[in-house]
């Protein structure tokens, strides 16, 4: 399975230059957040919103939306497509969950970098929105972590009882060692779906040393993203 076109229950919004595009990740992201049962009155934080796809779609069903990111062009054009879709979100500059500490969500859905790059130094230090910063569009880190790390160490202390962390990610950044660190952060972290998706250009142009570390194979020709969702015990 392949999503490449926007849904047609997602809000269709504008994305200028400088912000991330939506595009497969955040539609297979969308649709972990479309299983779960939005009610209104719940409190959910959009984590690197971005364009505010995924803040206005929860916010469409009544629910009280806090968004983040670390660029002023991604939260002012959030803020801007929120009017224009009219809903109301609370969009803050910040990196990760600085904006809202000591707030409690019943629900935390983010779409991070997760891309390893051949240098270390070269990562995008906040969530979606910040991908395009430089240029750096997907870089988290030499082992793809240096954002999905800091998401698993402080989501569970934003959460509330029952409260439901949804983040996407490739495997090529440890499915796994995402879900030991929710597990050991006392969340129940499962795996709720899984993709295959053609390699992008980002990935093309790193193949060679994506092999020489063993994390793509010879033959292999999709990478694979998926949705982690843990909840609060």
């Amino acid at each position: 399975m392949v999503l490449t076109a926007v849904p047609p229950w997602l809000p269709s919004l504008a994305t200028p230059p400088g912000v991330y595009t939506p595009q497969a990740d955040t539609f297979f992201l969308a649709r972990a957040l479309r299983r779960e049962r939005l009610m209104p009155g719940m409190d959910v934080l959009d984590l690197g919103t971005g364009n505010g796809m995924l803040a206005v779609y929860a916010a469409q069903h009544g629910v009280h939306v806090t968004a983040t990111d670390i660029t002023w062009r991604a939260v002012l054009t959030a803020r801007l497509n929120a009017l224009w879709a009219g809903q109301s979100l609370d969009v803050r500059l910040g990196d990760l969950l600085s904006p809202v500490r000591g707030q409690k969500f019943d629900l935390v859905v983010s779409n991070p970098p997760y891309v390893p790059t051949p240098d270390p130094h070269r990562h995008t230090p906040g969530a979606e929105g910040a991908r395009v910063k430089g240029g750096e569009a997907w870089n988290a880190g030499h082992d793809g972590r240096a954002v999905l790390d800091r998401i698993c160490e402080e989501v569970p202390q934003a959460l509330r009882r029952g409260g439901v962390l949804l983040m996407a990610q490739s495997a090529l950044s440890g499915t796994e060692a995402t879900l030991r660190r929710l597990s050991a952060a006392g969340m129940r972290a499962t795996v709720s779906d899984r993709m295959g998706t053609p390699f992008g250009p980002v990935l093309q142009s790193r193949l060679a040393w994506l092999r020489g570390r063993d994390l793509v194979s010879p033959h292999e020709e999709l990478e694979e993203l998926v949705i982690i969702r843990a909840q609060q015990a």
